[in-house]
């Protein structure tokens, strides 16, 4: 075979026809260009016409200085299939340390993947396979990922490692980690795993998109605890909605988030935390000027880090629990975060607190700040059922109800069980052949995201679905209850130690009405605030006294708060 620099595929054998398999022809076009490209030095690349490229039952092994383009999303499609080889991960392409002992001398470089889309609805492994991809290659020099739509893997969709002197944009992930339950491994639309090049790694991640993906949106992780977390890495303008988790940094150091989207997402919209197989958070990131917005749970979540970490001029918003919530996991780091910064952000109108504190802060800096309108989650325990009661795929409907709009945000609504009705047309959930309900009746729980007078919005089962509802949409005057929202909620909650905090500038009060953040301070019964200064604040104008002091503060500067 001779080795032009741009090898057309359909010359070479592939079919492109979503019946031959073409994986084969790709395979040997690949070596024959690899092998080219290490005897002369001169990288080439394969043009994959329009056309459905069936991948079965094995991934094709990736050479350095070959570069894959297609005619565009929609146009090109690699279809991946393992119906010959059910415990066989089959990514488009792969390169690994463990399969192929890649490393720093031993590497791809000089590669491009562009302009086209990979289908992995057709990969179905016995059980969970982290290696079930859409593209998975590890230590790539000088690579560029482009105009790429990656869905429906069962594992991560781009799940490439040590990325050096690399370009990932205009990546679209949906839908990927269909086999994760969301506690695996891998999982996500966007994965990449750092540490591999030693302390810097030159890598831009740019208007990207990840939505309803098993666990992440997009996520950098530390590949083994003994290397250093690695710096120099970008993630610009991308936008994550509908996963487990928006964007989680866990295990670089000084990442930068820059003008990003994190919306609908079901745990956290953005994330700090002992999560990854190394159970390193990351530290010294910035998040500037993102939205962090609707997120189900919390919109900010860190922990698991010494800091220092800030944010700066974001919007965290609408969020189902806190706006912004410090809390260590278990097995992670457990030492006070020192150096945390939250300034100039407009934190308003999530659930619970503007600002929770449930692990020890050294030195935190909270200044210019506009946490206000929080704790939205105030209605009252309520309960219905019968005439005017129905349901959709994401939503609850009670026509005679009056509930205060926002104020079931994050709450779990529970329908059926004694008394209620679960199931009818639409299907029976925890049985078969009729409506289940009465005494003894099953009883199934949704996510409330948001509420108007009359109607909840319910989280998706899970990342990627259509419905809320796990075995159908309930019948018709199903019996529904909701719980009671907690209380106090503050604009600030510190219910951990607190050491020299630096709290100036901020103004902290609701304007709304009713009036839902009860407080603009709350020091809880197991807090200890210790040092520092608070000035120059504004806690004027919450629905109780500004201030509550459970544990009195220690030492430190008190003055000019208005309120």
């Amino acid at each position: 075979m001779t080795a032009p620099l741009t090898a057309d595929a359909h010359e070479y054998g592939l079919a492109g026809d979503g019946v031959a398999d073409d994986r084969p022809a790709l395979q040997k076009l690949v070596d024959a260009l690899g092998d080219a490209v290490a005897a002369d030095g001169r990288p080439r690349t394969v043009r994959v016409p329009a056309g459905r490229y069936a991948i079965r039952d094995r991934p094709v092994r990736w050479r350095s200085g070959v570069s894959l383009a297609g005619a565009g999303r929609g146009a090109t499609c690699f279809e991946l299939s393992n119906p010959g080889a059910p415990t066989q991960p089959v990514p488009l392409a792969w390169f690994t340390t463990a399969q192929h002992g890649a490393g720093r001398d031993h590497h791809i470089a000089d590669v491009t993947f562009a302009h086209f889309e990979i289908d992995g609805l057709r990969v179905e492994n016995e059980e969970y396979e982290v290696l079930s991809k859409g593209l998975g290659l590890q230590y790539v020099l000088r690579g560029r990922f482009s105009d790429l739509y990656i869905h429906d893997t069962a594992a991560t969709g781009f799940g490439c490692d040590f990325l050096q002197d690399t370009v990932v944009e205009g990546v679209l992930a949906e839908r990927c980690g269909r086999q994760d339950p969301g506690e695996k491994m891998g999982g996500a639309g966007i994965g990449i795993g750092v540490g591999g090049w030693g302390p810097v790694e030159r890598l831009a991640v740019t208007d990207c998109t990840a939505r309803g993906n098993g666990t992440n949106g997009i996520f950098l992780e530390l590949q083994q605890d003994d290397w250093v977390p690695p710096r120099g890495i970008r993630l610009t303008a991308c936008h994550t909605g509908d996963n487990r988790y928006g964007i989680s940094d866990w295990g670089a150091d000084g990442l930068l988030v820059t003008g990003c989207a994190m919306l609908g997402n079901h745990v956290a919209g953005f994330d700090v935390s002992a999560q990854g197989t190394t159970n390193v958070g990351g530290r010294g990131g910035l998040v500037t000027g993102c939205v962090i917005d609707a997120n189900a749970g919390d919109g900010i979540a860190l922990g698991n880090t010494p800091g220092p970490y800030g944010f700066h001029g974001n919007r965290v918003s609408n969020n189902g629990r806190y706006g912004y919530w410090e809390h260590n996991l278990s097995g992670g780091d457990q030492e006070p975060a020192t150096d945390v910064v939250l300034e100039s952000n407009d934190i308003h109108d999530n659930a619970l607190d503007g600002i929770r504190v449930d692990a020890p802060l050294h030195e935190p800096a909270i200044f210019g700040n506009r946490i206000r309108g929080n704790g939205r989650r105030a209605a009252p325990r309520t309960r219905g059922g019968g005439e005017g009661v129905h349901c959709g795929p994401l939503s609850l409907t009670d026509e005679g109800a009056g509930w205060l709009p926002g104020g079931h945000r994050g709450k779990e609504l529970t329908v059926g069980g004694p008394g209620g009705t679960v199931g009818g047309s639409g299907g029976t959930v925890g049985g078969s052949g009729g409506t289940v309900g009465g005494p003894g009746g099953t009883e199934v729980t949704a996510v409330v995201v948001d509420n108007t007078a009359t109607e909840l919005t319910l989280a998706p089962v899970r990342p990627g679905a259509d419905t809320a509802w796990p075995g159908g949409t309930p019948g018709p005057g199903t019996a529904y209850r909701l719980p009671d929202g907690p209380a106090p909620r503050a604009g600030l909650t510190a219910a951990a130690a607190v050491t020299h905090p630096y709290v100036h500038g901020n103004r902290v009060r609701d304007d709304g009405h009713p009036r839902t953040q009860v407080h603009a301070v709350w020091i809880a019964p197991e807090a200890t605030w210790t040092g520092g200064r608070v000035s120059g604040n504004d806690f004027g104008g919450n629905a109780s006294a500004s201030t509550r002091f459970d544990s009195a503060p220690s030492g430190g500067r008190w003055r000019d708060n208005a309120g």
